[in-house]
């Protein structure tokens, strides 16, 4: 828990304090985001908000972590400053975003991959070389759908800062119900980044965090999902948390896909909806049934 507190304040302090200076360069170097008539803002708005939000989070780690632990975040920070920067030069103008959805991101995946950190269904499902092989494949379909997703909800005032925020809240808490201390103090470093962020981000937005801010949330979301390992719950609850943590998110996605393509949003839709709306009925009703199975059985 001290390590969580500590992460949260430093985080929350440093991004506070850098946003004016990053909000400063922004606009010397003419990265702002001008108005056009899909736009409400009528000047321009600095958009390396994102900048101050990642280097809040790894001066809060590092402060945090320290012997093994630090060495385990490394992985993490490498993805992390790898969308970040691509993200950076998105909203530069210097990369096609098919570069940051079909080259940045599957790269920051396989950094997870080679640091260890996959998601674990098809291996407890399946076993063997072909679970393990469908495990790292759907690591990376999940890190490349969470990130682009984020990327995706950064079209409102406050709104992918205060997502991201609740969503850490959630992450924290259930790592810390877990014992997991590097993902609590994460997730704890994070919600402080964005907190701090969103100070000059509500409306009127005085910065725009761009796609290096909404990529690297995203980024970090989807790490936080693959790294919580719940306690004394079965593989399905682990699986699931995850799922409805970030169910805004994938919500909104799919309404995305909605408007590309009515019929299938439709379809997809109704899966999705019927699978939070399960997963929240299961998670319910879990820890009675399972108290109901440890009562011993009158002789």
């Amino acid at each position: 828990m001290a390590a969580g507190l500590l992460a949260f304040f430093i985080a929350l302090f440093a991004s506070l304090a850098l946003v004016v200076p990053v909000r400063a360069l922004a606009l010397r170097v003419g990265m702002v985001d001008l108005p056009g008539p899909r736009k409400v803002h009528l000047t321009p708005i600095p958009l390396l908000g994102g900048l101050a939000m990642y280097a809040a989070v790894v001066i809060a780690v590092l402060f945090a972590f320290n012997g093994p632990a630090r060495a385990q975040i490394v992985g993490i920070l490498i993805g992390a400053t790898l969308v970040a920067g691509v993200g950076i030069l998105d909203d530069r103008g210097l990369l096609h975003h098919q570069i940051k959805l079909f080259v940045g991101m599957p790269l920051a995946a396989a950094i997870l991959l080679v640091s260890g950190i996959r998601a674990q269904v098809f291996g407890v499902l399946l076993g063997g070389r072909g679970g393990d092989f469908l495990d790292a494949l759907l690591t990376v379909v999940w890190v490349v759908g969470i990130t682009a997703s984020f990327s995706i909800l950064d079209h409102m005032d406050g709104l992918c800062a205060g997502v991201a925020a609740m969503a850490s809240v959630f992450f924290a808490m259930l790592a810390y119900l877990s014992g997991q201390t590097l993902v609590t103090t994460l997730a704890a470093a994070v919600l402080g980044a964005a907190t701090g962020f969103l100070r000059w981000n509500f409306k009127p937005a005085k910065i725009f965090m761009g796609d290096g801010g909404a990529m690297f949330l995203g980024y970090l979301m989807a790490t936080l999902g693959l790294k919580l390992r719940l306690e004394n719950s079965n593989h399905l609850s682990a699986w699931l948390a995850p799922i409805l943590i970030l169910g805004v998110t994938i919500f909104d996605t799919t309404a995305l896909v909605s408007y590309l393509s009515a019929r299938l949003a439709l379809l997809v839709g109704a899966v999705a909806l019927g699978i939070i709306f399960a997963g929240v009925v299961y998670l319910e009703r879990a820890p009675y049934e399972r108290q109901t199975d440890e009562i011993p059985s009158a002789s």
